[in-house]
């Protein structure tokens, strides 16, 4: 046996522990959560389930909701992250280091602290509230138990793991790139859309399809400072499973939710088989 036909099984030996836990923790539950979505009250097959998901006001409504909130926390996310990741690559001094020093934080805040603390702060009696009170500023408008405030959490949650996807990214520009740009008159924008965006396109790309896949699934702010009605899809499901006990249509939305993040997931791998080909070229 060849020394490179023995390498190549050593290597499928290391991948087959970690493909087996992938298949029975990811594959099974979703074959399993597929065939429990097309089964009807009867026990027969059908697609009842995912007829009344796209039939029913209420469900639309959830649907359209949870894609307002992840398509606009992306945006969000992305600009803020960025903008704070090019801002400590390209700059120095004591603000940069105080963010360096400070940005990671809420990383390590357990998520429903952390909702908690914007309930503090934000809710219709927290600081900031009680603080306009004693400044005659008038009442606070409305900003969690709503749209905003699962916006805001998951600003809070997804702005330091993206930077310090983007930091690492915009810390491979060289700099000699930059200098050479300016060298020959490209402003700031050009030098951005020109040269250090396509550089960090493959990881702006990673941390899109993270962040989505984050959002789109997140219970524990949309369930404690998000509205009544609509809903995101996870605290639907909840709500569905828990309450009125529809195994078959909580199964639906898990399968639905599942296809969203899979369709990302399918642009990101598109996207680099792309790129490895024209590499292999």
């Amino acid at each position: 046996m060849s020394k490179q036909m023995k390498m190549g099984i050593f290597g499928l030996l290391l991948v087959i522990p970690s493909f087996l836990l992938l298949f029975v923790t990811v594959v099974i539950p979703i074959i399993i959560s597929f065939k429990e979505s097309l089964t009807n009250k009867s026990g027969g097959y059908d697609l009842s389930n995912y007829t009344y998901l796209f039939t029913d006001k209420l469900m639309r409504s959830n649907i359209i909701f949870t894609l307002e909130v992840t398509v606009i926390s992306v945006i969000l996310v992305l600009i803020v992250s960025y903008a704070l990741a090019a801002y400590m690559r390209f700059n120095t001094g004591t603000m940069v280091k105080w963010i360096r020093k400070l940005y990671m934080i809420p990383i390590f805040i357990p998520s429903v602290i952390a909702t908690y603390g914007l309930i503090q702060l934000l809710g219709n009696h927290g600081w900031v509230s009680r603080m306009l009170l004693l400044v005659n500023g008038g009442e606070m408008p409305r900003i969690i138990f709503d749209m905003k405030g699962i916006i805001i959490a998951n600003l809070w949650f997804n702005i330091p793991f993206t930077t310090m996807l983007l930091g690492s990214a915009l810390s491979a520009v060289p700099n000699a790139i930059i200098e050479s740009a300016k060298d020959v008159g490209a402003r700031k924008l050009q030098i951005f859309v020109r040269f250090i965006l396509p550089l960090t396109y493959k990881t702006l790309l990673v941390a899109v399809t993270f962040v989505f896949m984050g959002v789109i699934g997140s219970f524990t702010a949309p369930f404690l400072i998000g509205p009544n009605a609509p809903q995101m899809l996870g605290v639907s499901m909840e709500q569905v499973f828990g309450v009125f006990q529809e195994k078959q249509l909580a199964a639906a939305i898990a399968f639905f939710t599942f296809l969203l993040c899979s369709v990302m997931g399918y642009f990101y791998i598109r996207s680099m088989i792309t790129e490895e080909s024209a590499r292999a070229r």
